[in-house]
């Protein structure tokens, strides 16, 4: 959903995965202007210094400093998601270049009723894999493997039927 908001704010959005097989779902289905590996090097040097944001929502454990190399002076990287374990930074990272480091969970009822009627005004809808009830331990094991692109919903309404 950032890659979307971004695009209808009309941001030029990067996408940054250790994956390079999302690169054509990340342009093609989410809209990305840019994509790159972060795992390979050449595109992180060429990436030094060219990005205003990062939102972060890798909720495993990985290292803050390649990302806020990416960020130009003053950027800012936004940690949306949950590590269990906690971030190891050398602060002179950010203090040369200005650099935040922010997080965000939620917003309130008024935040979410903005999001809610932006969303509804520039038609922005969630990727979803939509299964049935039966499926639902097979989608268990597939999110333990991480196997899943996008979140899954159960569709109750065609699996589920009320006896009178």
């Amino acid at each position: 959903m950032a890659v979307k908001f971004g695009k209808a704010f009309g941001m030029n959005v990067t996408v940054i995965s250790t994956s390079p097989s999302k690169e054509e779902e990340a342009k093609i289905i989410l809209g990305a202007d840019n994509f790159l590996v972060s795992k390979n090097d050449e595109h992180m040097k060429k990436a030094v210094k060219t990005l205003d944001y990062i939102i972060d929502t890798v909720s495993a454990k990985h290292e803050l400093e390649p990302l806020l190399s990416l960020l130009k002076v003053n950027g800012k990287l936004v940690v949306v998601g949950a590590a269990e374990e906690p971030f190891q930074l050398n602060p002179f990272v950010i203090l040369f270049g200005r650099k935040l480091v922010a997080g965000s969970l939620i917003g309130g009822i008024k935040e979410t009723q903005d999001m809610l009627d932006f969303c509804g005004k520039h038609n922005l809808v969630s990727t979803i894999e939509t299964i049935s009830f039966e499926y639902v331990n097979k989608a268990m094991e597939r999110l333990s493997k991480s196997d899943v692109k996008y979140r899954f919903v159960i569709d109750v309404a065609n699996t589920l039927r009320m006896e009178p």
